[in-house]
């Protein structure tokens, strides 16, 4: 009993959900002293809230960043995007083998399973590539942002700009000291291009980062899961930018030239799959549009990155089995590949789960603030509600101006949203992993009808 009751505390899933409270609860002390912050106070909610949402890397605010935070505060806030996006196991193990420690076979296990799909021998390794490619890419991405900034602010201002909004966008993050965020950039190509490739490149997951180094874009060297995220990556950005253009080419993008409205259409699709930042008012989008970016923010980024969401594998293995069973086919098959059942189970389980946890929570805010929301929202009051949760869930960070009319109840319960979609798919999924090996039996079958 007493090994057991070790390994339920000791467990990969409960050390990743360990070391995130950890994280949070540091954060949001070190927000509340005087130095964080212009006023010298923030309140306890309101720290936690931004702890919260810098550590699960979402971006939504009650406060404004620029304006609340001093410069001390905005850097807690950039460490707290840092180790949130690579999650603090990863910098434990790295301090073990720089003390010579032996690492420990739960936290091992731990970032075996949250940055790779099959087993490694040196879980240091994995941990040293994560690195390297977190400080080649950010320090790439700050060196180009700062040589177009460099013209519009003071070398100081604009390395800082550079830095932080480097490694909010690679950690898909969201959060900027800007109070329109990016929309003053709208039509800078070279802005619009160097966060689209930082998002997407922090969004596809650090295994597809490794192969594509490692064996370029061949097809047939690449592994199954690296095909799927690229391909299915590939087509939410594309197919998000359409219809964004479509539904919005007689609103929000009249009066823009061609170069802004593509641009724009780009821009948010790349980042309503968990990055959070925006280059037009989110509020003012067309119902369609909010709508289809709700699917986007749901769906989020890929396993094994900083993003969030139920991730691109787990709907294309959806749309493989559904496309599989109208040919006839038991089994999910993606590029001539079978899927094993378990994954499939999993998968499903994921989807299911979070689309129920989004239901309720969805109820619990309109039950907690409708009279609130009412009133400052209008007509709109469930699909921008809907918006700003899926946000949450996904740690995606876009709002459409519901989160600074939450009361403390509905604060409180953004931040469990904020949290759960941050961790909870990918705890599930260990969770489903390891009690599914220890079934020893299975009971009767009986049909019933589904159709």
């Amino acid at each position: 009993m007493g090994r057991r009751r070790i390994a339920f505390f000791t467990s990969p899933e409960r050390i990743m959900v360990g070391s995130f409270l950890l994280m949070i609860l540091v954060g949001t002390l070190l927000l509340m002293f005087p130095f964080a912050t212009r006023e010298g106070y923030i309140s306890p909610i309101d720290a936690l809230f931004t702890s919260t949402s810098a550590v699960c890397v979402t971006g939504l605010v009650v406060v404004d960043t620029g304006k609340y935070f001093t410069l001390w505060g905005q850097l807690v806030i950039l460490l707290l995007i840092q180790m949130g996006g690579l999650g603090i196991v990863t910098f434990s193990i790295l301090f073990y083998r720089v003390l010579g420690w032996e690492v420990p076979l739960r936290e091992k296990m731990a970032i075996e399973e949250a940055f790779a799909y099959t087993p490694v021998k040196d879980v240091f390794r994995v941990v040293k590539a994560v690195l390297i490619y977190t400080m080649v890419i950010e320090s790439l991405g700050a060196g180009a942002l700062f040589l177009r900034w460099i013209h519009d602010f003071p070398p100081k201002e604009a390395a800082f700009l550079s830095l932080f909004h480097t490694i909010s966008a690679f950690c898909n993050a969201g959060f900027s000291p800007f109070s329109d965020s990016l929309a003053r950039f709208r039509g800078d190509m070279a802005v619009n291009l160097i966060f689209s490739a930082l998002i997407i490149s922090g969004g596809i997951g650090f295994v597809v980062l490794h192969e594509l180094r490692r064996k370029g874009l061949r097809p047939r060297r690449l592994s199954l899961h690296t095909k799927v995220v690229l391909v299915t990556s590939a087509l939410l950005i594309l197919g998000g930018a359409l219809l964004f253009f479509l539904t919005e080419l007689g609103y929000l993008l009249q009066g823009m030239t061609w170069k802004e409205k593509i641009l724009v259409s780009f821009f948010q699709s790349v980042t309503a799959r968990t990055a959070g930042f925006s280059t037009v008012e989110i509020a003012s989008l067309h119902p369609s549009t909010l709508f289809f970016l709700i699917l986007l923010m749901f769906v989020g980024a890929s396993p094994g990155s900083c993003g969030g969401g139920v991730k691109t594998t787990n709907l294309a293995l959806l749309f493989a089995l559904g496309f599989g069973r109208l040919r006839g086919r038991s089994d999910a098959v993606l590029f001539r590949r079978t899927l094993p059942r378990e994954t499939v189970a999993r998968s499903i389980s994921i989807l299911l789960a979070a689309m129920i946890f989004i239901v309720f929570s969805l109820i619990a805010l309109l039950l907690l603030e409708e009279r609130g929301f009412t009133a400052a929202l209008g007509d709109e009051v469930f699909l921008r509600s809907l918006f700003d949760l899926v946000s949450a869930f996904g740690t995606v960070g876009l709002s459409t101006g519901v989160v600074p009319h939450l009361s403390v109840a509905g604060k409180a319960l953004f931040i469990v949203t904020m949290f759960t979609g941050r961790l909870g798919p990918l705890t599930l999924a260990c969770a489903l992993a390891r009690r599914g090996a220890e079934a020893e039996f299975h009971y009767m079958e009986e049909k019933i009808m589904v159709g």
